[in-house]
């Protein structure tokens, strides 16, 4: 691909401030391209975001659409994701040019079997396999409503990828994701190429901190069933101190985390504020219960905290199960906390985190990768 290559990239959401995992990719692609002398043409919606001026830095143009919300994005035959996100003007903005085409997310899938984009060279970069990943988020949800939308999302959601797996070639972020795309759907063409990040080399700290932390969208159902986890079934029989930081967390939780005086909770922290904590950190804790995509909290946590502990269902189908302490059950990390809770964290961890973590994360390396999918 010539360095006067022009691309459109087509996202769920406006992706910045990246300030959850689903934006992290697109924003750091975005950066990534544009070091390589790519013209992006960006389409994104927009759903309480705003328009973000940073992002005229990377881009040629950028386009926002009003994402169609609550009764008016509604399809029976269609995933509410998928179809809140099918708009006019962006097809006839696509039809303008012969450009490739990037598509963030099987949320921007709604251009799939339209006669125009028969022949278009279209590629889509998926964040997860939706229907394990809506079916998961379920299963923690607490409203009965929600539990009912996400369970038929997640079934509209595998009749969609069954399709684009068919329809057009798919990079996956993880190698699990992969295997299923390849293995389950008997996709077309799958290829796994790493998350895009904004993590730019490893500063862990030597030496030894004085807390855990477990990190994350407090607001999101799986993160805080795992927080509450972590503190009624690991801390509340271990007094080593723990923090549990992120954005809205429930009244719940809040209440749970100050139930003991070795516990806390920070909420809503400002981005130095986390960062500082990740840093400071002797162990960052960070279990997880859905088995899809790449965990960008725990890849957070090796380039910029201390020892990193989580299980495998985190780490599955990633590269990065040697830079971590895996256990499964609360006996698994208790024991692991204890044993790692007092033991400087070396300079050969961090080597060993540089070494990993640049073979497989290189910005450069991946970008010239995705760049050779589009061609």
């Amino acid at each position: 691909m010539s360095s006067s290559k022009t691309i459109h990239i087509v996202s769920h959401d406006v992706p910045y401030p990246i300030d959850y995992g689903g934006v992290v990719d697109i924003f750091c692609t975005l950066q990534a391209l544009k070091a390589k002398g790519i013209s992006i043409i960006l389409h994104c919606f927009e759903y309480g975001r705003g328009e973000q001026p940073i992002l005229n830095e990377y881009c040629q143009e950028v386009h926002y659409y009003k994402r169609m919300e609550g009764h008016k994005g509604f399809c029976f035959h269609l995933p509410y994701i998928v179809a809140s996100r099918s708009c006019s003007d962006l097809l006839e903005r696509l039809k303008q040019d012969d450009y490739p085409i990037l598509l963030q997310g099987i949320h921007s899938s709604f251009l799939l079997n339209h006669p125009a984009f028969e022949n278009r060279k279209i590629l889509l970069r998926l964040f997860n396999v939706e229907t394990t990943y809506y079916r998961e988020l379920a299963k923690y949800e607490r409203s009965v409503l929600k539990r009912a939308y996400l369970l038929n999302e997640s079934r509209l959601l595998a009749g969609q990828e069954k399709k684009v797996a068919k329809a057009w070639p798919v990079l996956t972020l993880s190698e699990r994701d992969s295997q299923y795309y390849r293995e389950k759907l008997q996709a077309r063409q799958v290829h796994y190429l790493p998350v895009f990040h904004p993590y730019k080399e490893v500063r862990s700290l030597e030496g030894v901190g004085s807390f855990c932390l477990y990190h994350g969208n407090l607001g999101v159902a799986e993160n805080e069933k795992a927080a509450i986890w972590l503190l009624q079934e690991v801390f509340s029989k271990l007094k080593i101190p723990f923090v549990v930081a992120g954005k809205n967390p429930s009244q719940r939780l809040q209440r749970i985390a100050h139930q003991h005086t070795h516990t806390c909770l920070v909420a809503n922290p400002e981005e130095r504020e986390m960062k500082d904590l990740i840093t400071l950190a002797q162990i960052n804790i960070l279990p997880s219960f859905n088995k899809t995509g790449i965990k960008l909290k725990v890849l957070n946590a090796l380039y910029n905290g201390r020892h990193c502990i989580t299980n495998s269902t985190a780490l599955e189908g990633s590269p990065l199960a040697p830079l971590c302490h895996i256990g499964e059950s609360e006996q698994d990390l208790r024991q692991l906390l204890q044993e790692l809770y007092h033991r400087p964290f070396t300079e050969e961890e961090i080597s060993l985190r540089k070494k990993i973590l640049e073979t497989h994360f290189n910005a450069a390396v991946n970008a010239d990768q995705l760049l050779t999918y589009l061609s």
